[in-house]
């Protein structure tokens, strides 16, 4: 019996690797459409004003990917609306960039978008003495809490400030951020912002919270927040940095 002909045909190899290629240019294009650039804090703004360095579009991505679904949805609490009036009306693409938004407002209040940011303080007085770490200014012992990805036994013999530490490294600090607050805001049914809250900058009528406050007076166009911020809604964090970095070379 003759053996069956599995060779494929010159033509149909090239319809094939034309389709591939089609496909590979529809996700590449719906990937984009996907993506909503996050707008500037004030803060971020002021640091490229100053020769600082800015928050770093990259950690927008981390935080977008690490949102469970339920942040996405009519779950999250009421208090959402005084930074975001759409919040509930809008898609899951600029929920996502209001988060990203949210957590670089958060992070500019707690630790001035430094991501080697460690402080030691002793919290009431007397105490046993802490550090609050990274842009979230988080602990060590929120590995146990929530699941994060630090490492004590790794990061002991490291510098305080030191990047290589798992605590200061911006994917694990915002993942675990995006955990402490799914937490507070879906486990536990609490509001956005509580005297209970995590961090201090989320606790209502305090000095921090009126710091965090200003940070997030230029969320998202799609919230349709009504605000007298002076930033540009058509910036971006990325527009800010190619704006500085243009600014450096010579001409």
């Amino acid at each position: 019996m003759a053996e069956p002909n599995l060779s494929i045909s010159p033509l149909k190899t090239s319809w094939f690797m034309a389709s591939l290629v089609l496909c590979a240019g529809l996700a590449t294009a719906l990937h984009a459409q996907a993506i909503r650039a996050v707008p500037p804090t004030p803060i971020d703004i002021k640091k490229v004003e100053l020769g600082g360095t800015p928050w770093n579009p990259q950690w927008d991505q981390i935080i977008e990917k690490a949102l469970p679904a339920e942040m996405l949805s009519s779950r999250i609490p009421q208090g959402v609306r005084r930074f975001c009036p759409r919040f509930y009306e809008m898609g899951e693409s600029d929920k996502r960039t209001f988060w990203a938004y949210f957590f670089q407002a958060l992070a500019g209040a707690e630790a001035g978008l430094n991501p080697n940011t460690s402080i030691r303080h002793s919290e009431p007085p007397g105490a046993m003495l802490m550090r609050s770490e990274g842009l979230l200014q988080l602990a060590y012992a929120d590995r146990k809490r929530y699941g994060c990805d630090f490492n004590w036994q790794v990061d002991r013999a490291l510098k305080a400030n030191d990047p290589a530490k798992t605590i200061l490294q911006p994917k694990n600090i915002l993942e675990c951020g995006v955990k402490i607050l799914f937490n507070q805001t879906i486990v536990q049914h609490k509001p956005l912002l509580s005297r209970s809250a995590y961090w201090s900058t989320l606790q209502p009528d305090g000095p921090s919270f009126h710091v965090f406050a200003k940070q997030m007076t230029n969320p998202p166009e799609a919230c349709g927040l009504s605000s007298k911020s002076r930033i540009a809604k058509s910036a971006t964090t990325k527009s800010v940095q190619d704006n500085a970095k243009r600014a450096e070379t010579p001409r």
